[in-house]
């Protein structure tokens, strides 16, 4: 039987659950994250839901110009939620497959923190001390 792309990529990461026949998304449970593994149109693209609080949207922004030079995960808004994403060939190597979670995860864990800061009440205006910040 031929692995999908999908399986292919949870398989090199040593995820242990499976997907389900004919299932082109999976959600992964990381370090207390819920992470989406999606095939699509020849790529495997991971996400990961920040925060559903509009209020903390435009301090998040501000933070992305400056993410975007040390990492490759995408912060990216919708009319209820900030996320992140990431994205790889479908065709990637086992190591590459590898290395697009191990990225992926630890850009996760750096915006985590900054939410969570941002919901203890943090200041708009504060940023921790290596983030760059890029403004206008």
């Amino acid at each position: 039987m031929t692995r999908t792309k999908l399986e292919h990529f949870l398989k090199s990461v040593g995820y242990p659950d499976r997907v389900s026949e004919g299932s082109s998304s999976f959600t992964m449970r990381v370090d207390g994250m819920e992470i989406v593994a999606k095939e699509a149109n020849g790529r495997i693209v991971l996400s990961y839901s920040l925060s559903d609080d509009s209020a903390i949207v435009p301090t998040l922004c501000s933070y992305a110009a400056g993410r975007i030079l040390r990492e490759d995960a995408v912060l990216a808004c919708d009319k209820s939620a900030a996320f992140l994403w990431q994205d790889a060939p479908a065709s990637s190597s086992e190591r590459e497959m590898i290395r697009l979670f191990e990225t992926f995860v630890d850009s996760c864990d750096w915006w985590r923190e900054r939410v969570d800061a941002l919901r203890g009440g943090a200041t708009a205006s504060s940023a921790p001390d290596d983030a760059m910040v890029i403004r206008p």
